[in-house]
């Protein structure tokens, strides 16, 4: 099932970017954990794509954090389950899901000013709070 990634209407990851095999899994599997191999490791190679555009392929390494390998190879895992094909179908939505994310552009943050009354408010808080422990001082005797 290395067919190409249908991530939206308009996006699809082309085949040619995309590798797994499978390794030993941890998890769940009785007497067969330690005969067969139903971990799925998804590669996908981020860095020689030309899928994406660099801003969200920068995104996407950030969102992807320490699973990006030095050669610029993004590595989705799944063990989720016992069959090797289900977790694969599973690697393939997670990086689907994670290239979704990094296509949404955030919000540029817009500078703003407290209002007046709002800093009034504060000032007079912090007013009453001084009224407070001056009262607490103790005086001469």
């Amino acid at each position: 099932m290395s067919d190409a990634l249908r991530v939206h209407r308009g996006l699809t990851i082309p085949a040619r970017d995309l590798r797994w095999s499978a390794v030993r899994a941890s998890g769940p599997g009785g007497q067969n954990v330690n005969k067969v191999a139903t971990k799925v490791e998804l590669r996908f190679d981020l860095a020689g794509s030309r899928a994406l555009d660099e801003e969200t392929r920068a995104r996407l390494r950030a969102l992807a954090g320490s699973r990006v390998g030095a050669g610029g190879e993004l590595i989705v895992s799944s063990q989720r389950t016992r069959q090797r094909e289900r977790n694969l179908v599973d690697a393939r939505e997670k990086l689907r899901a994670l290239i979704l994310r990094a296509l949404e552009r955030p919000q540029p943050r817009r500078a703003t000013r407290p209002t007046t009354s709002s800093r009034e408010r504060r000032l007079e808080g912090k007013r009453r709070r001084a009224a407070v422990k001056r009262g607490r001082r103790g005086g001469d005797f």
